[in-house]
């Protein structure tokens, strides 16, 4: 406790005392970006320029989903690598601000010494201890303990500079975690969406094999009362299969979609195929999307706040490394007791105590110093335009988002359309064949163009969510669900 207070009013004069002294190198500046004042393809997609997508998966009015991110949250493993960086960095900071305080080392020794003439070793205090002669050999030990101190005054700001970027490298850590988690929420709300959208369409092919079925019985009583030919059975035979092939690639893709939702939750990939397995609708888009506006991107977004945190710790290390090219002033001293018995140590005889400052100036050092600080200067163009670039990206991923979502809303309303005229145009069919007043091609052809089209409007639906959550990952909501502890 006593050290822990020692410490922090050592910092706090440091503090003090640095707030007054310089700080070489450039001051941190939040990058400039040029966003539009409105996204260009937000009109018709269904949006409005509210801002609010903190916890977007509730408006898909999905309980379970809600469940599941819930639990993602919980026990990702990518989310829990996140936050160990996040504490390795932490831990780190602390590192470079014990760097601002005075070191202090405990040095105790005990020494075996032998000497005399013929070592060329005197004992200078063998006579004053009753020794018979400083020419005579002997033999002793020596104790001693005491204390080691240094401390660089940090003059011209170089480690407060590196507080600085250890400080940004800490934020970095932490808006990447946030990117971690949007991106983890993104992937378990696409991956939900999917295997509905997979058992959706199984069931719409398991109930036009039921349809093809009935048809084909259909067939083969007419060929048997001779109203209709083998041919037609066959045809209708041949379609049967075709529709009943395309299950086992559906029933895969539902399976690997499980294995994946599994592992996103931090468990092994069977473990929730009894859960899912039943079919449930899919999850139902808002009336409206908080898309906000191009310049909410720059405060939402969690990859731009990391790149700008990376833009300010270069920005810091580049007055570490000009803090090179000046003195260093050092404060060093030593104290503590020595003797040749142990029971000396107490007495005050054998003090010994030193301090003093000292000074190192880099005088010729064949231009590292100034090769460290150029190449620093490019490591921080560099995070500049790689936070230019992270800008640029953002706004086309959220562009492309609100095109994908806009349009396939469009597609979706063209095939419920599309599906309802192919569903009466199966019926019309069966009853003009059933009559005799057509052949059964027509029938073959409704019935494909049922299958077709129902399996499109039921791969547009689960399209309109992805695209949906395509949107709000571009968007960068969700990261307000686990805050940083």
């Amino acid at each position: 406790m006593k050290r822990a207070l020692f410490a922090t009013i050592l910092l706090a004069l440091e503090t003090t005392m640095g707030a007054s002294w310089p700080k070489v190198g450039p001051n941190y500046q939040p990058p400039k970006a040029n966003v539009p004042n409105s996204y260009h393809q937000q009109a018709g997609a269904g949006t409005n320029t509210d801002a609010a997508v903190g916890h977007w998966w509730t408006t898909l009015n999905d309980a379970e989903l809600t469940a599941l991110i819930d639990r993602a949250i919980r026990a990702n493993l990518d989310l829990k690598i996140a936050s160990s960086r996040i504490l390795e960095a932490r831990a780190a900071r602390r590192i470079t601000r014990a760097d601002l305080l005075p070191a202090i080392e405990s040095r105790d020794t005990i020494q075996r010494v032998r000497g005399g003439l013929t070592s060329g070793l005197f004992n200078v205090n063998k006579s004053a201890q009753g020794g018979s002669s400083l020419l005579t050999p002997f033999e002793s030990s020596v104790y001693q303990f005491g204390f080691d101190a240094s401390w660089e005054i940090d003059f011209f700001g170089g480690r407060r500079r590196a507080l600085e970027a250890a400080t940004a490298d800490v934020a970095a850590m932490a808006e990447a975690r946030r990117d971690t988690m949007v991106s983890l929420l993104a992937e378990v709300a696409r991956n939900y969406s999917e295997l509905r959208g997979f058992q959706k369409r199984l069931d719409i092919t398991n109930q036009n094999i039921k349809l093809q079925q009935d048809s084909l019985d259909l067939a083969r009583v007419r060929a048997d009362a001779g109203l209709g030919t083998q041919f037609d059975v066959e045809r209708q035979s041949a379609q049967l299969d075709s529709t009943r092939a395309l299950v086992p690639a559906l029933q895969a893709a539902e399976i690997q979609t499980i294995h994946r939702l599994g592992v996103l939750l931090g468990e092994e990939p069977g473990a929730l195929l009894n859960e899912l397995a039943q079919a449930k609708p899919i999850p139902t888009v808002p009336p409206a999307v908080p898309v906000g506006l191009p310049g909410d991107l720059l405060k939402r977004r969690p990859d731009i706040r990391e790149a700008e945190a990376r833009v300010a710790a270069e920005t810091a290390r580049v007055g570490v490394a000009r803090a090179d090219l000046f003195p260093k002033f050092l404060l060093t001293g030593a104290a503590g007791r020595q003797a040749t018995e142990p029971s000396g140590l107490t007495l005050g005889a054998g003090n010994f105590f030193s301090i003093g400052p000292a000074i190192t100036l880099p005088i010729f050092t064949g231009g590292k110093i100034r090769g460290n600080i150029e190449a620093q200067k490019q490591r921080l163009d560099q995070a500049l335009t790689a936070c230019q670039n992270t800008v640029l990206r953002s706004l086309e991923e959220t562009e492309n988002a609100l095109v994908a979502y806009g349009h396939e809303k469009d597609r979706q309303a063209r095939l419920v359309a599309a599906v309802n005229a192919s569903r009466q145009a199966t019926m019309l069919a069966n009853e003009l064949y059933t009559r005799g007043l057509s052949d059964f091609l027509s029938v073959l052809d409704a019935q494909r163009q049922q299958l077709a089209a129902e399996d499109d409007l039921a791969q547009s639906d689960t399209a309109v969510i992805t695209n949906l959550v395509a949107l709000y990952k571009a968007l960068g909501g969700g990261w307000e669900a686990a805050p940083l502890q």
